[in-house]
């Protein structure tokens, strides 16, 4: 592979260090903005999620951005729980519910060579994987002594502590984090997260930091960078903005956004009168049309 993933270059002594750093957050959880410092070994925190991974499914998904997919899909693997509430969550089975199977570090591992040997895919998408930070990392350093060579997609919403974040500098090549809101008031009402903003735009730094803007290969299939997404929201045109506005002044101009416009009523969104529609298509052209004017990187629909 031309372009090696950045956890290829750290030794048995690098991942010994992390994964022992990472461990005593299950005792004293604070991986996520939440803090909830509960031992993870006797109950639950916030996102739900205890000692034990789970994983809700795994295999190559072809519905992501076109240069993560490749012909052969990017190798996703959903986990379940999260650390936000959003009401219009559309896997809310897995991040509410908790839908998944219990599985070990090397079943994990096990999983991400299937993915890369059998399926052939372009990359391993971590779906929600912030509460399993500790396990993932096992897990990435069991299988790349096993042969693993493709990078390492953080799929987040974005909702992340810098301090986590840190911790995973060196193994995650491509960070893939919602921006979903601009303001306090949203994030507090859909999400539950009053801080969205304020902790999302330090973390988003940090990943720009880390990764910087997002690097294709020869095939159009991104090796490194950060990939953000931005779902617009019904009469969230102001909202749109405040994001495409944070990310124009205060990231690397070629980092990717992908403003999505397929939003739809979902979980509880129906108890919210101003969520319970699509978007319409003139809402999204003036949020197109805005990223454009931004002169913004934008990824191709």
């Amino acid at each position: 592979m031309k372009h090696q993933p950045s956890y290829l270059h750290l030794t048995k002594q690098d991942f010994a260090a992390w994964i022992a750093s990472t461990k005593e957050h299950l005792t004293n959880c604070t991986l996520c903005p939440r803090e909830c410092r509960v031992d993870r070994t006797r109950t639950k925190g916030y996102c739900q999620a205890g000692a034990k991974l789970k994983v809700s499914s795994f295999g190559p998904h072809f519905g992501e951005e076109r240069e993560l997919v490749g012909s052969h899909g990017s190798g996703t693997i959903f986990f379940a729980h999260c650390s936000l509430r959003c009401v219009y969550c559309q896997n809310y089975q897995l991040s509410f519910g908790g839908e998944g199977e219990p599985c070990t570090s090397e079943q994990l591992a096990a999983m991400m060579l299937l993915l890369q040997d059998h399926y052939g895919c372009a990359n391993i998408n971590l779906v929600t994987p912030t509460h399993y930070v500790h396990q993932i990392i096992e897990a990435i350093y069991t299988a790349s002594q096993k042969g693993l060579r493709l990078p390492i997609v953080y799929n987040c919403g974005g909702y992340e502590s810098v301090g986590t974040l840190k911790l995973l500098e060196g193994i995650v090549d491509i960070y893939m984090p919602d921006l979903k809101y601009g303001s306090e008031k949203m994030a507090r009402d859909y999400s539950q997260a009053s801080d969205y903003f304020a902790r999302t735009s330090e973390a988003l730094v940090e990943m720009d930091r880390q990764v910087g803007p997002l690097e294709l290969d020869e095939y159009g299939l991104a090796y490194k960078g950060l990939l953000i997404r931005h779902l617009v929201l019904p009469g969230g045109l102001e909202e749109t903005k405040r994001v495409l506005d944070f990310i124009k002044a205060k990231l690397s101009p070629g980092v990717l956004v992908n403003l999505m416009d397929q939003y739809y009523p979902s979980y509880k969104a129906f108890n919210f009168p101003e969520l319970n529609r699509r978007i319409s298509q003139s809402e999204f052209l003036e949020a197109l049309q805005y990223a454009q004017k931004l002169e913004l990187r934008l990824a191709v629909r």
